[in-house]
């Protein structure tokens, strides 16, 4: 018999940091009042410290950083079905709920559904196509955290987590979502993309500036986490990308190298130190 979700079944994984009170959640929650939802918030902080008198709302403090040390955190902890993996700036879009408890009773054997958001002023979703289908490792390149639910069981099940070297806080600041969801593909979990809008977030994001120092440094590190030696050839490959599309100028080509290979002898340290 198919699975039949109810939305009591569903955990909204929220990450945040240094946070006293709830009021964020107002804001996140424009449609009712944030307690009717199953929320569980990592906060990471040294100093504050969160408290929630709400039994719908579960708290845990961290005094760590790293956005992948908190997904992680809230997945070991989360008890629900289905969970939402998002962040504290997001809207969420009325009926939301319902929208991803649906998708998860129709799609029956998805382990995760990946679903589509909007950008703060714009009249159009991040994600044009309008039909389901089935991720492919090429089609997870496209997906953002916020779009993320899974069924529990089946990630807990099989130890899937994010790795704590990339996403923001940590060495390398982009790819965490990517690596998850590479990491559920590899177990052959079934993944799938709903067109239904669930939130809508800021335009600003981490991932935009292509030609930053930033990017390249980690860019360079997830590809040769990924490909290996090969990663010296796409670095040079990727930087004249950037180049011809005025992401980075001619003088500073030789720089932006030199950048990419730091990050890839940052990753090849901390894979020495870990063995």
């Amino acid at each position: 018999m198919a699975n039949v979700f109810s939305e009591n079944d569903l955990e909204i994984l929220i990450a945040t940091k240094d946070r006293s009170n709830l009021d964020f959640l107002t804001k996140m929650f424009p449609s009712e009042h944030f307690s009717n939802f199953n929320l569980l918030i990592i906060n990471q902080s040294e100093i504050l410290v969160l408290h929630s008198e709400y039994p719908t709302v579960r708290v845990i403090n961290a005094a760590e950083i790293g956005l992948s040390k908190s997904r992680n955190k809230a997945v070991k902890n989360a008890v629900k079905k289905i969970c939402l993996i998002t962040d504290d700036d997001v809207v969420f879009i009325p009926n939301f709920q319902k929208d991803i408890v649906e998708a998860f009773s129709e799609l029956t054997e998805a382990s995760v559904i990946t679903f589509n958001h909007i950008r703060f002023g714009n009249s159009q979703p991040e994600k044009k196509e309008i039909q389901s289908y089935k991720h492919s490792l090429k089609s997870i390149w496209k997906v953002s955290s916020i779009e993320i639910a899974f069924k529990l069981e089946e990630i807990k099940k099989h130890q899937i987590y994010f790795d704590e070297w990339f996403g923001l806080g940590s060495f390398f600041e982009t790819a965490e979502e990517f690596l998850f969801l590479k990491t559920a593909l590899k177990h052959r979990l079934k993944m799938y993309y709903s067109p239904k809008i669930i939130v809508s977030h800021p335009e600003i994001s981490s991932g935009r500036n292509e030609g930053s120092h930033q990017l390249i440094f980690a860019r360079s590190a997830l590809f040769y986490k990924i490909k290996g030696k090969y990663a010296y050839l796409w670095l040079l490959k990727y930087l004249l990308f950037l180049y011809r599309n005025d992401h980075i100028s001619k003088s500073g080509f030789k720089e932006k190298y030199k950048i990419g290979l730091s990050g890839i002898y940052k990753y090849q340290e901390l894979a020495q130190k870990n063995l």
